[in-house]
C-alpha cells in the first residue's frame, strides 16, 4: 500500500496557500486526477506550516499542519547511485533515508546517478556556474518549486558532473518550503 501512497507538502503562512496550482499539476501528474486542493486545505493559524497532504491513487487521505523550522545545512556527502528511482512523490522513501544515512558527519547529501548530479535527499539543487543558474537535467523528482523557476526562466536544464558542482560558486536548493535557498558557505565531501 505504501508504494502507492504519495503526498505533497505545501506552505503555509498568515493563512495563506502557497504555489498550489504547482501540487495540483503534480497531483494531476502522478495520479491522473484533477484535485482542488483549495478545498480541502484550511492553515488553522498565521504561523509558518507546512501543509503535508497524503493522498492515494483515487483519494486524499489525510491533511496535517505541523510548525516548520529550517533545517541548517551546511556541508554536503557526495553519494553514489545508479539505480535510485523516485518519480513520484511517495511516502515510501526507503531507499532517499538509506543513501541519507551515508551523510556521515555532513549535514545533507548530493546524490550522483550515472556520473551526473540529481537531487539532495530533502531538495532539488541547482548551481551558479558560467554566470548562470543550473539545475540537472536528470533530477529523481521535479519539485514544484524547481518546476516553478525553470517556466519562469531563472533556471536551466544541464548535466552537472561532479567537477561543475564543485566549481560552482553558489548552490541552491529548492523546495516548497524553502524555495529557491542560496547557499555561498558550504563544504562538499566526496
Amino acid at each position: 500500500m505504501m508504494n502507492n501512497v504519495y503526498f505533497e507538502s505545501i506552505k503555509c503562512k498568515d493563512f495563506e496557500i502557497y504555489n498550489l496550482t504547482y501540487h495540483e499539476k503534480r497531483i494531476s501528474n502522478t495520479i491522473g486526477l484533477n484535485i482542488n486542493l483549495y478545498e480541502y486545505i484550511n492553515p488553522p493559524n498565521e504561523k509558518l506550516l507546512k501543509c503535508k497532504v497524503v493522498y492515494s491513487n483515487n483519494s486524499i487521505l489525510s491533511i496535517s499542519y505541523d510548525s516548520y523550522k529550517k533545517r541548517q545545512i551546511n556541508s554536503f556527502q557526495i553519494v553514489y547511485d545508479n539505480h535510485i528511482q523516485y518519480n513520484k512523490k511517495s511516502l515510501n522513501r526507503d531507499n532517499l533515508n538509506k543513501l541519507f544515512l551515508k551523510k556521515n558527519l555532513s549535514d545533507e547529501i548530493i546524490i550522483i546517478k550515472n556520473n551526473f548530479v540529481c537531487d539532495t535527499s530533502i531538495a532539488n539543487i541547482a548551481i551558479f556556474y558560467n554566470n548562470k543558474w543550473l539545475t540537472p537535467k536528470k533530477y529523481l523528482l521535479q519539485g514544484t518549486t524547481l518546476h516553478r523557476y525553470v517556466n519562469s526562466g531563472i533556471l536551466q536544464y544541464a548535466n552537472i558532473d561532479l567537477n561543475m558542482l564543485k566549481k560552482a560558486k553558489k548552490i541552491a536548493l529548492l523546495n516548497s518550503m524553502i524555495d529557491f535557498d542560496i547557499l555561498t558557505q558550504y563544504t562538499i565531501n566526496d
